[in-house]
């Protein structure tokens, strides 16, 4: 699908030749298979799932032919493992923002659309909602029983606005990143532009530029003043990380921070970096 001629530059170039994945009328078992696996990585926002977590008495319904790919995506999205991934430590408005990410592949167009789920899931429930998303018109029209979900904002097509194209870029952080582990945390990454109704910046995923794309901090609060000490040099560095191998996660996962250090706590913080297994993405003049 085209996307743009800076595909490579805003880290989308994975989608520019991509093709929906649909299983066919006599499809094959190892097909099915690869549906399941690429369902939980849309609707998990590309997580990493153990072995222990997978649906799997729901994936020999979709193999043996018992339930569509639409059952399956529902099954993931209701399921206990989607819920504490997503809906239980997070803000209501960004588990709405992630619904509309996984299940309709697109952000929210307007906050309108956010009310009305808002409003769903406080008087039907979670369940109530996410069926909501599976059975509407829109799910049917792009993706029907048989094809799975998939990151449709990136592309020009009929009955998407435009609107949506930008603020995808809030939402998706980069093939490598996934939705559980982008630095800009756990709060709603749209809540100001809906409320607004404006454009959102296009702020390039997490490494597919030179450096580190630009996210606001978690709090959204720039510091007035910046710390200072009786050091000769009073400077204060801004530290990004990447790749820190943390206690209880695969060493596939990837996060990245910044830390805000004065010039002698420098060398030492960069040691102990190194002995986390972190990555120095750069270093830059603070204050």
């Amino acid at each position: 699908m085209a996307i743009t001629t800076a595909a490579s530059r805003l880290g989308v170039s994975a989608f520019k030749d991509f093709e929906p994945v649909e299983l066919r009328p006599n499809w094959t078992k190892t097909e099915a298979q690869a549906a399941i696996n690429i369902v939980y990585r849309q609707v998990l926002g590309n997580d990493y799932i153990m072995q222990s977590e997978r649906l799997t008495a729901t994936e020999s319904l979709l193999n043996n032919g018992s339930i569509t790919v639409r059952d399956f995506v529902r099954a993931v999205a209701k399921s206990e493992l989607y819920k504490k991934k997503f809906l239980y430590d997070n803000f209501q408005t960004r588990v709405i923002e992630l619904n509309f990410k996984h299940l309709l592949g697109r952000a929210p167009y307007d906050e309108a659309e956010v009310i009305y789920h808002l409003d769903l899931y406080q008087n039907q429930g979670f369940e109530a909602d996410i069926d909501s998303y599976i059975d509407s018109d829109e799910y049917t029209r792009n993706f029907g029983d048989n094809i799975v979900p998939y990151y449709r904002g990136f592309a020009t097509q009929t009955q998407q606005k435009t609107v949506g194209f930008t603020r995808m870029f809030q939402l998706y952080r980069g093939y490598a990143n996934s939705d559980r582990s982008q630095v800009a945390g756990k709060p709603s990454r749209l809540a100001k532009e809906l409320a607004t109704n404006n454009a959102s910046a296009v702020v390039a995923p997490s490494g597919s530029t030179g450096g580190w794309a630009y996210q606001e901090s978690e709090r959204n609060v720039t510091p007035e003043r910046a710390f200072r000490t009786s050091n000769r040099d009073s400077r204060i560095y801004r530290i990004e990380i990447a790749g820190i191998n943390q206690p209880g996660y695969p060493k596939v996962r990837r996060s990245s921070r910044a830390l805000l250090v004065p010039y002698e706590q420098l060398t030492p913080t960069l040691q102990k970096i190194n002995k986390m297994g972190g990555k120095i993405a750069s270093i830059t003049l603070a204050a």
